[in-house]
């Protein structure tokens, strides 16, 4: 009797501990694999709401900057997120200039897409540069060339000591200056308070922002960034 019990108490003891690995390997094993998921940026143009966030009244500096009548806009030139079509790398900026774009590129395939307004001469230089100086609220210092052309642009020469800085200063609310070979190349990529200009040839021999897209622009390049501008079909690298 005491063996039968004996036998019967190991039994269940056994049983039981066979039970709870059993359960314990189901409980592993039921548990799914979590997989990493990539974050998603939000690709396309932006909503009601959002446009109306992008483009609002902000203070800056000091200054007052006024809300941007976007609907007045060709919609293709507000700021947005796109599949990128340079294929530049990551922080790469490039200036479509026939389509008056300019893009920033992102890791993952997308890049920040900005409306832009190009130089009335064509902005004819072509190639690669870094921005090796960036400026916020810069003085419009015009160039002895621009001034040659425009004798009343005198009082701003680069002499003279240029604008002041200002919601009425071409340049705008920040300035990104383009050198290449370790020379400016006199290009800016510079805010402006003529939004109606967006798009068109307009400027004189830069890529001109509204203002609220400088400021979203000038927290996305640092310096030295590298700088690829298109005059004719983008090409892709």
């Amino acid at each position: 009797m005491p063996t039968s019990f004996s036998l019967s108490r190991r039994s269940f003891v056994l049983g039981s501990v066979s039970m709870t690995a059993a359960l314990a390997g189901c409980s592993t094993t039921s548990q799914p694999n979590v997989v990493p998921v990539a974050a998603q940026r939000p690709i396309g143009p932006p909503d009601e709401a959002e446009l109306q966030a992008r483009y609002a009244a902000v203070e800056d500096g000091g200054y007052q900057l006024p809300a941007i009548p976007y609907q007045q806009i060709d919609p293709k030139y507000y700021r947005q997120r796109v599949i990128d079509p340079t294929g530049e790398k990551p922080n790469t900026i490039v200036v479509d200039t026939p389509n008056r774009f300019l893009y920033v590129v992102e890791p993952g395939g997308t890049a920040m897409r900005y409306g832009v307004s190009i130089g009335r001469d064509g902005f004819m230089w072509e190639g690669e540069g870094v921005i090796q100086w960036r400026q916020p609220w810069p003085r419009w210092k015009v160039p002895d060339e621009m001034v040659a052309r425009q004798p009343s642009l005198a009082r701003y020469s680069v002499k003279a000591g240029g604008m002041e800085p200002g919601i009425k200063n071409p340049l705008g609310a920040r300035a990104l200056y383009i050198f290449k070979d370790g020379q400016d190349t006199l290009y800016r990529l510079h805010g402006s308070p003529e939004w109606k200009s967006i798009g068109t040839a307009a400027s004189s021999g830069c890529v001109r922002f509204v203002n609220q897209d400088i400021l979203d622009l000038y927290t996305r390049v640092p310096y030295h960034a590298r700088i690829v501008v298109h005059q004719g079909s983008l090409r892709t690298a």
